[in-house]
């Protein structure tokens, strides 16, 4: 098993490798570390040998019930009945499943927060939660139904109830959903399972389902960082743009760590560049509107969507940094109720609110406004790029070919719109948002599922917009390289240009099935593969 946990030390990239299959096809499978089951098994030894009686205090979730019953004590005789029906009670999710990504991140994190030993719950469960994960038992997690306060209760009861092998919960096994006791059962594991006292609450309290998507959302956007300022790039040479407004002391005027970065970056990555200089300006574009030999007007200074490139993507990635910090953080707490601490010798029962995520809620809204916000300077760039009166004459719509016959890469860049405007609808602020639930014993709640759900088909759609910017970015260079052939890119850029042209042709002939390159151009960005060739050419990014 190659990640342990203990619930102190996992790391997002840690969570991606166990949630996403590698390029084998295979799951990483995960323990716990040894040190972290010892304190497990010695923490519910005491509270079995102390407290699992009826005439001990009232301890909540362990001998009473939940919510306003609180105070209504439930008999250690009904105690596994209990369980159940407190799983039964709570599933109560609606719409669809969330991804197999999600699902096993989800188990993943959950069995981490027991790892740290604050929840007093069985050894047993944690185990038969990790056994699950590792034999690729996906449980059914409806997406819908959490307010993320008292954690996430409807998603994580799905989950809870597959795990125990409920006859209504579903599992997907080896590509195929079926009712969980099936699946329990190819997968060789028994389709019984009978919680303890705790268990029920351990296993569906805290907002884990949100920490699994953000978690998600933010290892995607650490990928994202670098692919954005090199698409700037490829499209400011594409626009023979100025280079002055990333000069270093510049930005020691401004001095925001953030900008200063991005401007490092795009210096690296165009350095060696006679694309921007004024000599290349010089060069008639097919579509530019002046007489042959005539020379370029004065650039003097460009538009913003290039110009003010540090001041947008700057911005974004303090923001990024602080959301990278509030996840990490949270990857390794305990997030349910009560909490199980040290005390004199043994230990005490304490009732808090770790299961509210306006943390993770929080996070994931500021990471939508700061991702949205890089998608739409992304999508201005490419506006400019199809049009010869913005981009300084590059072909209309980059098209190669007859006119009229074919249209060209306007219809790409539409598509790039559509999704840039549904992310600015959804960037709206979840966190902000509080109805009361339960007789109002919960009076206020975070919100979090639906802001880290948001906050993750924005990245997706963000990635894609950067992917065609790359795309189209390349498709304009290829277009005017024959007439720049004495005005050489910057070693990053000719990295990134060939890095896609290994995978995707340029387009000299007309209108092809743009959505297959789109893809392609995705999968390059997933992959890495635009970047490592950059930082082979030009060395580390920032």
């Amino acid at each position: 098993m190659s990640v342990r946990i203990d619930g102190v030390r996992l790391k997002g990239r840690e969570v991606v490798r166990v949630a996403r299959r590698a390029r084998n096809g295979r799951f990483e499978k995960a323990g716990l570390a040894a040190g972290a089951r010892e304190a497990i098994a010695r923490t519910r030894a005491y509270l079995d040998e102390h407290f699992m009686r009826d005439d001990a205090p009232l301890m909540y979730a362990f001998n009473t019930g939940v919510g306003l019953f609180k105070d209504q004590r439930v008999l250690m005789s009904e105690m596994a009945e209990y369980q159940r029906r407190s799983v039964y009670a709570h599933a109560t999710g609606i719409g669809e499943p969330f991804a197999e990504d999600v699902t096993r991140a989800t188990m993943l994190l959950r069995a981490n927060a027991f790892a740290s030993n604050y929840s007093g719950a069985s050894l047993a469960m944690v185990e038969r939660l990790l056994a699950c994960l590792n034999a690729g038992l996906h449980p059914v997690i409806p997406q819908k139904g959490s307010v993320g306060a008292s954690g996430d209760l409807a998603p994580l009861a799905h989950m809870a109830g597959a795990v125990c092998g409920f006859a209504e919960a579903e599992m997907v096994f080896r590509g195929q959903r079926m009712p969980a006791r099936a699946a329990l059962v190819k997968a060789g594991l028994s389709p019984d399972f009978t919680l303890e006292a705790k268990d029920a609450s351990a296993l569906i309290n805290g907002s884990t389902v949100s920490l699994a998507v953000g978690v998600l959302a933010v290892e995607d956007v650490r990928r994202l960082r670098k692919h954005a300022d090199i698409a700037m790039c490829l499209s400011l040479e594409a626009m023979r743009g100025e280079k002055g407004a990333f000069d270093p002391l510049v930005h020691k005027a401004r001095p925001h760590p953030g900008q200063a970065l991005v401007a490092r970056n795009i210096l690296r990555i165009i350095e060696g560049s006679k694309r921007c200089d004024a000599g290349a300006r010089d060069v008639l574009f097919p579509d530019e509107n002046r007489a042959p030999g005539q020379g370029a007007p004065p650039r003097v200074q460009d538009v913003y969507s290039l110009r003010c490139t540090p001041q947008v993507h700057g911005p974004f990635r303090e923001a990024f940094a602080y959301v990278d910090g509030i996840i990490a953080r949270e990857i390794n707490s305990a997030t349910d109720n009560p909490l199980i601490v040290p005390d004199q010798g043994g230990y005490a029962c304490i009732s808090a609110g770790h299961f509210h995520g306006a943390y993770v809620a929080q996070a994931m809204d500021v990471l939508s406004m700061s991702v949205t916000d890089l998608a739409s300077i992304s999508e201005r760039r490419l506006a400019r790029l199809i049009d010869p009166t913005l981009s300084y004459g590059l072909p209309r719509n980059l098209l190669a070919g007859k006119r009229g016959l074919n249209t060209g890469w306007a219809t790409v860049q539409c598509s790039m719109s559509a999704l840039v405007m549904e992310n600015r609808g959804l960037s709206m602020p979840a966190s902000v948002d509080s109805i009361p639930g339960k007789s109002n014993a919960e009076d206020h709640v975070s919100n979090s599922t639906y802001a880290a759900r948001k906050a993750r088909t924005i990245v997706e759609n963000a990635e894609q917009v950067i992917a065609c910017e790359m795309l189209m970015a390349a498709q304009a260079l290829s277009l005017v390289a024959p007439l720049c052939k004495d005005y050489p890119l910057g070693r990053g850029s000719a990295a990134a240009l060939a890095a896609l042209r290994d995978v995707i042709g340029p387009s000299l002939e007309g209108d092809r099935w743009y959505q297959t390159e789109m893809l392609q151009a995705l999968d390059l960005l997933r992959s890495g593969a635009v970047v490592e060739a950059v930082e082979a050419a030009v060395g580390q990014l920032e």
